[in-house]
């Protein structure tokens, strides 16, 4: 994992990247959507996978994958295919733009043939397929006909463990939101490359892609889903939730991750607490004995507690809460 400091990146991203890197990493690892194309290290199912998945939701794309592959097994098969059946089977799968189907037919061609070998940066990790030499980064799989620089560097990261951090809109919306990086493409690709452990693009790009397709959607399930980085995240601590594919608020008004939100937002400015300090800061309509009273909020910050963001105690008999530093 890597020790640099984040100090000189854009947004607010914590000087402790190894402990960031690690709990996201530990989170993938721990449970995540089981998609058969994380379990294999051939480019040509990765490939078939990335180009189907272009605007095309994941779910609907593992049938098709699969019989895409019981027909077409390899890179050589496909390129011995007629172009007109793989096309029809774009078609009857609904997988979108025909163009797609004669771009990766070409793209077998050109491995199979030779007209894409490696390019001459460095490698690392992959194998040669039997189909021909593959291209092992995204320089040299961009190359391939109709493979573009996401395509490109997926492939490389997830065939070959060789790719540069991926920067697509789920991305570009968990560091909007976790670390408050501005709106900027350069600014995403800087973040995105400190924050990603050296050699382990396979690993962390399927890590960051999942964080941003299970836990921080356009509506977010930060607790649901056990989102790892909820104790660094700017839009968990304040409630808002805004992106930049996400241009008005989130309905969460008046939900739970809102008020724990304030919570977080109020013990930073205070050492500690007593619930009933706490509780008119938080929500206006706050009452000792009402339904929004200490055991609401008792409920509340028991919740953050067990998250390791504040901690709560007992002085005389009265419950104090405080941030967990």
């Amino acid at each position: 994992m890597s020790e640099q400091s984040a100090t000189d990146v854009p947004g607010e991203v914590p000087a402790d990247l190894e402990a960031i890197q690690r709990a996201l990493v530990e989170w993938y690892e721990t449970d995540h959507r089981e998609y058969p194309w994380r379990q294999t290290e051939d480019p040509y199912e990765i490939l078939v996978s990335e180009v189907m998945s272009q605007q095309t939701q994941l779910d609907r794309v593992v049938d098709a994958w699969r019989d895409f592959l019981d027909r077409w097994p390899t890179a050589e098969a496909l390129a011995a295919a007629d172009r007109g059946d793989v096309v029809g089977f774009w078609t009857s799968h609904s997988l979108g733009y025909n163009n797609r189907a004669k771009y990766l037919h070409e793209a077998a061609r050109q491995v199979v043939e030779g007209e894409a070998g490696p390019s001459d940066r460095p490698r690392n990790g992959g194998e040669t397929t039997a189909d021909g030499e593959w291209p092992r980064d995204p320089d040299g799989l961009s190359e391939l006909m109709g493979v573009g620089p996401y395509t490109a560097n997926a492939v490389a990261s997830f065939a070959f463990n060789n790719g540069d951090a991926v920067v697509d809109t789920n991305v570009k919306r968990v560091l909007y939101r976790a670390f408050g990086v501005p709106d900027d493409d350069d600014a995403f690709e800087t973040v995105a490359q400190r924050l990603m452990p050296e050699g382990e693009s396979r690993v962390w790009n399927n890590a960051v892609m999942e964080l941003g397709g299970v836990a921080c959607e356009k509506t977010p399930d930060c607790d649901g889903a056990q989102c790892p980085w909820r104790e660094w995240c700017h839009a968990y601590q304040t409630g808002d939730f805004t992106a930049p594919d996400v241009p008005t608020q989130p309905s969460f008004e008046g939900s739970r991750r809102q008020f724990r939100g304030r919570v977080i937002n109020v013990l930073n400015e205070y050492d500690e607490l007593t619930l009933d300090d706490l509780g008119p800061r938080v929500r206006v309509d706050y009452a000792p004995d009402g339904e929004y009273g200490r055991e609401w909020l008792r409920d509340l910050v028991g919740d953050l507690a067990e998250d390791g963001l504040v901690s709560v105690g007992e002085t005389d008999g009265t419950t104090v809460v405080a941030l967990d530093r």
